[in-house]
């Protein structure tokens, strides 16, 4: 026996409408047509589906049969044409975002619930598990978009221009660097630097400025958590550089001091890593277009 979609679509078809006539409009065929189609079925089957002579048209035993296989098959069919519908359409879809800054998350969650409101049916995950692995991920499609400021010549992966910021030095005001106008590498030798747990190759202290000068801190200490950060530097257990979206809410307070790195100030720009297929889809080119922005509210807050 052989069966398509198109058999079971008849068999609900017919038990809903209840004659052959009326079940041929809701398929859009002809009467003949659709009895034509009945009988192959029966013979396919080796039985009859239908109580023949009897009005409304009943299903006999093996017909009911069809018709729970069709009510279990069919919604999920066309649950999935829906779907399917809805992605060509760039209505829905799979966002899932490694990040390989941990400060993003400062900025990261205010894009993203303005996000949901415009697009709730897509699917949004965020994989900071994914951090020293993100673009390897990225390529197998394990997710879908990272955040970095490190862009890398990759086949296949567009690298988005989000928006530049400013790493800072924060420490407490009661610290000797305080009065300073600006800090340079020299200054880090006697500190304790508190930083994220991440590697140096990957924080901007290092990469811009102690690295290339060959200056090494007393000591690194490193705390996962924002918040934590700032305590201890606000009771004077070290120093640190973030970046001047975190630092909103604390450079006008009286318990700590920020101030640029070198005179000119360091300036960095984070990226929206995405695969080309990926980078023009409705809800991916939105998100992009939020990232650049929203930060950028709360870096002039």
């Amino acid at each position: 026996m052989h069966l398509e979609f198109r058999h079971l679509r008849t068999i609900r078809a017919i038990h809903q409408a209840g004659g052959v006539g009326r079940a041929a409009d809701l398929l859009n065929m002809t009467q003949s047509a659709l009895s034509h189609q009945l009988k192959g079925l029966e013979d396919q089957c080796g039985v009859e589906l239908f109580v023949r002579r009897t009005k409304p048209l009943r299903l006999s035993a093996a017909g009911m049969r069809l018709l729970r296989l069709a009510e279990d098959v069919l919604p999920r069919i066309e649950a999935t044409e829906d779907e399917f519908r809805a992605l060509i359409a760039g209505k829905s879809g799979r966002l899932h975002i490694a990040i390989e800054c941990h400060a993003c998350f400062e900025w990261l969650f205010p894009v993203l619930e303005k996000f949901r409101h415009a697009w709730p049916e897509i699917d949004v995950d965020i994989r900071p598990g994914l951090a020293f692995g993100a673009l390897p991920a990225l390529e197998r499609e394990e997710v879908d978009l990272v955040i970095s400021s490190d862009p890398e010549a990759m086949d296949g992966i567009v690298f988005t221009p989000l928006f530049d910021y400013e790493p800072r030095f924060i420490a407490a005001s009661s610290h000797p660097l305080a009065k300073k106008s600006f800090i340079v590498a020299e200054d880090f030798r006697d500190e304790v630097l508190i930083t994220y747990p991440m590697d140096r190759a990957r924080l901007d202290i290092f990469t811009g400025l102690l690295g290339p000068a060959r200056v090494e801190p007393r000591a690194v200490r490193q705390v996962e958590l924002t918040a934590v950060i700032l305590l201890l530097v606000a009771s004077g257990r070290g120093v640190s550089v973030l970046p001047d979206w975190v630092l909103r809410e604390v450079k006008y307070s009286p318990d700590y001091a920020t101030l640029p790195i070198t005179e000119q100030g360091l300036t960095k720009r984070l990226y929206g890593a995405t695969r080309s297929d990926d980078a023009t889809k409705p809800f991916m080119a939105h998100f992009l277009r939020l990232a650049r922005t929203e930060p950028v509210k709360l870096q002039r807050a």
